[in-house]
């Protein structure tokens, strides 16, 4: 799998209530598959933030995360700029489990709820560690 949801559309997605805004998306860690998620990303007509591009980001990560504290390279709707999708920079799906969840429009790929869990625990953030609670809270 190159791509699942994560945060917190994934956390109301595995069943707890959460208002978020943006769609944050992990990777399988690869120049092919992040070249292809901003292809995919600047074709539904969102732009970048900031000034890099795919080839930067992939090249450039350790240093961007380290030294920019990038954790995520945020997308936007310039038309609408609170519709956003973040893709984690800090995080690779490689080795993660999947789950597809059947919406009435389709279906949508998210990161396992015990992978989820564990991402954000790793997080830290006290929303992240309150989401990691109340999926663990879901049993």
């Amino acid at each position: 799998m190159d791509y699942a949801v994560v945060g917190g559309q994934a956390v109301a997605l595995h069943g707890v209530i959460r208002g978020t805004i943006d769609v944050d998306v992990a990777l399988r860690w690869t120049r092919q598959t992040v070249v292809d998620a901003e292809a995919a990303l600047r074709g539904m007509g969102l732009e970048s933030r900031i000034p890099v591009t795919a080839g930067d980001v992939f090249d450039l990560r350790d240093y961007y995360a380290r030294e920019r504290h990038l954790n995520a390279w945020n997308f936007f709707d310039p038309e609408a700029p609170m519709d956003e999708v973040d893709i984690v920079v800090n995080y690779d799906l490689a080795g993660k489990n999947v789950a597809d969840i059947r919406l009435s429009s389709g279906l949508v790929r998210v990161l396992s709820r015990g992978d989820l869990i564990e991402m954000e625990k790793r997080s830290g953030r006290p929303q992240d560690l309150a989401d990691a609670d109340a999926l663990e809270g879901l049993g």
